[in-house]
């Protein structure tokens, strides 16, 4: 279990009704989107904010320009790699 923050404390305050699911959503951030490589939770957003704005073929061809740059980052090795090992990965900052 999370340990009660601020933002917990906001939410029980201004949206007492919601607090459930805004706990649900702080714990989705800190095991699953805060454990990924910081590049690719930077781009997922890029390209979800862009592809709004594009057809769908745009879209693709988008996140495919996107993919093509990250392949070169030490990130996919490290993710590779901690796989491999059984370990969880360490990602450099950004």
């Amino acid at each position: 279990m999370l340990k009660t923050n601020k933002l917990e404390v906001a939410v029980q305050i201004f949206y007492p009704n919601h607090f459930p699911s805004a706990r649900a959503v702080l714990t989705l951030v800190h095991y699953e989107i805060a454990t990924k490589s910081p590049l690719a939770v930077i781009g997922t957003k890029a390209v979800l904010l862009r592809s709004r704005d594009l057809t769908v073929e745009q879209g693709l061809d988008y996140v495919a320009t996107w993919n093509s740059g990250t392949l070169l980052s030490d990130d996919l090795k490290e993710a590779i790699s901690a796989h491999s090992q059984k370990r969880k990965p360490k990602f450099a900052k950004l």
